[in-house]
């Protein structure tokens, strides 16, 4: 008996032995689902016959849905890997969990599917997922490599008494792990379940039997040659398929088998060729080392050879230019010492003095004619005075505009060098911006990046770019103005390659410049219902035995109790903006500002709100919200709740309740204007405001947070140049 139950285990064993690290490297590409990039979990074979995880397809169903319920709105971005389910399928999800309906009703209606591994749209029909086989084989194929991958890490017996013992065998008929000892007493000889068929230690549990998704009681025993998968006889009979060839089951086995067993056969008859090609392909590689270090020779002779013309064009132009330089030089030299001439006690002029001195006439008019020429001469050079050579050197300037811009363009585009794409999800604008961007693709990477922006203005007749140079593919900017939009785009360099710019971003500013504070743990801080991180940047409320004490009066529509905190730093004027992030199990959480003179009010009067139901700006219309509305808050306050952000009901608010309704976003920020007197309340991620309204700011202004059940609120971290490197820490 001993001997036996251990064989199955022995068994096991010598299976995982085969599964070496070659083998898993292998085949793991085959084993990834083409939709999540992860190992399938719950494969479904669709039409076309690829693989993937049943909640990928219910991810992308749903996605497609909204798609066509927004008028036809891109929901997901085609060129992602990873196709994800939208806020508005997630909130359909989650409550129709909540409300507890049977495991159809999570179906979507949607029975186009887009292929993510052949971009085919497929009709799933009207069954739509139901109608789809789940692929154990591959299932079973992916277990076995995750116990391969784990080193065979150890499956504990589910019904030992603590500290449970590590199982030999596992039950397929009860889907259970079992110790020796332990499969003895549940599986006793001499009754039905010593029948079971037992395996290995395992957490991969598949029906013995493959039953027909469209006639759920029926198994099926036919294989439909025309769509290629198991049908049942009903099926046939009368079913999607009477009229199509089918052949039995085990026809179909022993046919797909010989051909899969053949196919890999002819594999393993061609490695002698595999080998060759494979050393064909390293012959190409070396190939291709040597053709670039060729290319790269020719490149620099070509630009040798530019640089040897620019250096004759650039000695000819400073010869001429010097050449020049010294003939208007002696010009002008000889002009000066012209008119040195024409000064007093020098030259000409005292000369002509000396010559006045002469006595004798003849002598006089001997010597003073010619004087008397000169003399003319030189007043009528200073009446109209002119250089003997210009200064300027204008007909030696340069144009290179033409050649700027063909050398400008002289960049060697590679199709090699994939496009990088700006992250917009992992890109965010706070009080500096962070900018990240990656390359999708798998072809060669840059070295080296070139990132540019501008700031987008009405006039945009000539815009300058601003360039910065990066080494990773992130990049932190801290000159960027308050409230105003920019254009980011990047490239990749690799040597003299670059590739073509990215598709431009644009993101916005805060309205305001970021308002500093953490979570104040002194004042009015209730450290029974609330709970604070460390650091004071997150406050978390649990539902516990505070909200189970009133759930009598809950019943009844009583009043339950909101548990509030405050900033621990004031503001006394300006413009100010800070954000958060609520998470999306919260139930209830309020957000806004409080003066200083009404915050011992604040926390002496935490019953003055009701549960979600009846919350006078939740958006359901309770009848008396507008009469109390003011009155009943001491501070300026907005609903959040449930993956929804209520507008407050004021008159200047929508009349119908649903309008007042909107969804959270992901990232919320406050904008408190204390001059203006004003707060708006944001979509921090596209820096959109939701709702705003007037404040009383005569006072210290602080912010102001409450929670009530289950909720958590995250402050949102300055952005630093460290701050991705720290958030993939956390």
């Amino acid at each position: 008996m001993e001997a036996a139950a251990d064989s199955p285990r022995f068994g096991y064993i010598l299976e995982l032995l085969k599964w070496d690290k070659v083998a898993i490297k292998g085949i793991e590409r085959e084993l990834i689902c083409p939709a999540c990039k992860e190992l399938f979990t719950h494969p479904l074979i669709i039409p076309c016959q690829h693989n993937v995880c049943h909640k990928c397809v219910k991810e992308i169903l749903f996605a497609f849905e909204d798609s066509f319920a927004d008028g036809g709105s891109e929901s997901s971005n085609q060129s992602s890997p990873r196709i994800r389910i939208s806020a508005s399928s997630m909130d359909r999800i989650d409550r129709i969990n909540r409300s507890g309906r049977k495991r159809n009703s999570l179906t979507p209606r949607s029975t186009l599917f887009p292929c993510p591994s052949c971009q085919r749209d497929i009709d799933l029909g009207e069954r739509g997922i139901n109608g789809l086989f789940r692929n154990f084989t591959l299932e079973t194929i992916v277990e076995r490599y995750r116990q391969a991958a784990r080193a065979a890490i150890a499956i504990m017996c589910d019904f030992c008494k603590p500290p449970p013992q590590e199982s030999t065998k596992s039950c397929m008929d009860c889907s259970a792990s079992y110790c020796n000892e332990c499969f003895k007493i549940h599986h006793p000889w001499g009754t039905v379940k010593a029948q079971h068929e037992y395996v290995g230690p395992t957490t991969n549990f598949r029906p013995k039997i493959l039953m027909c998704p469209e006639h759920e009681m029926e198994r099926v025993n036919m294989y439909c040659e025309i769509c290629r998968r198991p049908v049942c006889h009903l099926c046939k009979l009368g079913g999607s398929h009477a009229n199509h060839r089918v052949t039995t089951m085990s026809t179909a086995y022993k046919t797909l088998k010989e051909k899969l067993s053949k196919d890999i056969e002819y594999l393993i008859s061609k490695e002698s060729q595999v080998k060759a090609h494979i050393t064909q392909l390293d012959l190409l590689l070396k190939e291709t080392e040597c053709n670039s270090e060729r290319a790269k020779q020719e490149a620099s002779q070509s630009f040798e050879k530019l640089y040897h013309v620019l250096e004759e064009k650039k000695s000819a132009a400073l010869r001429a230019i010097e050449t020049s330089k010294n003939r208007r030089l002696e010009k002008l030299q000889t002009q000066v010492e012209e008119y040195q001439g024409l000064l007093e006690n020098n030259g000409l002029v005292g000369y002509a003095q000396e010559v006045l001195k002469e006595t004798d006439p003849s002598c006089f008019v001997q010597t003073a004619k010619q004087l008397h020429v000169r003399i003319q001469k030189a007043t009528e050079s200073l009446k109209s005075f002119r250089p003997a050579a210009e200064t300027t050197f204008e007909d030696f300037v340069v144009d290179t505009a033409k050649q700027e811009d063909i050398l400008g363009d002289l960049s060697f585009h590679s199709n090699g060098l994939e496009i990088p794409e700006i992250n917009e999800a992992q890109s965010r604008m706070y009080k500096k911006a962070l900018i990240s961007w990656e390359c999708p693709g798998k072809t060669e990477s840059a070295d080296t990046y070139v990132l540019e922006y501008h700031k987008l203005t009405k006039e945009e007749e000539s815009v300058t770019w601003q360039k910065t140079e990066v080494c990773g593919k992130s990049k932190v900017l801290s000159d960027l103005d308050d409230d105003s939009s920019y254009a980011f785009r990047v490239r990749g360099y690799k040597g003299s390659i670059c590739s073509p710019w990215s598709r431009e971003v644009i993101m916005r500013t805060p309205p305001a410049p970021v308002f500093s504070f953490l979570f104040d743990d002194k004042c009015g801080y209730n450290n029974e219902h609330l709970q604070l991180n460390p650091r004071r940047t997150s406050v978390e409320s649990r539902a516990g035995f505070p909200l189970l004490l009133g759930s009598e009066r809950l019943q009844v529509g009583c009043y339950t109790t909101l548990d509030y905190i405050i900033g621990d730093t004031g503001i006394a004027k300006g413009k100010h903006f800070w954000a958060f992030t609520v998470e999306a199990y919260s139930y209830l959480v309020k957000v806004g500002v409080v003066p200083s003179n009404k915050i011992q009010k604040l926390f002496h009067n935490t019953h003055d709100v009701t549960s979600p139901r009846y919350e006078q700006d939740s958006g359901h219309d309770s009848g008396s919200e507008d009469t109390f509305f003011d009155s009943s808050q001491p501070c300026t306050l907005v609903t959040l709740g449930m993956k929804k952000f209520f507008i407050p009901a004021t008159p200047a608010a929508p009349k119908d309740p649903a309008s007042r309704i909107l969804p959270l976003p992901s990232c919320l920020g406050i904008c408190l204007d204390c001059d203006r007197g004003r707060v708006g309340f944001y979509d921090a991620g596209r820096m959109k405001c939701l709702y705003e309204c007037e404040v009383d700011c005569s006072g210290l202004m602080y912010p102001a947070f409450a929670l009530m059940g289950s909720a958590a609120v995250h402050l949102e971290e300055a952005v630093t140049a460290k701050y991705r490197e720290y958030h993939d820490d956390i």
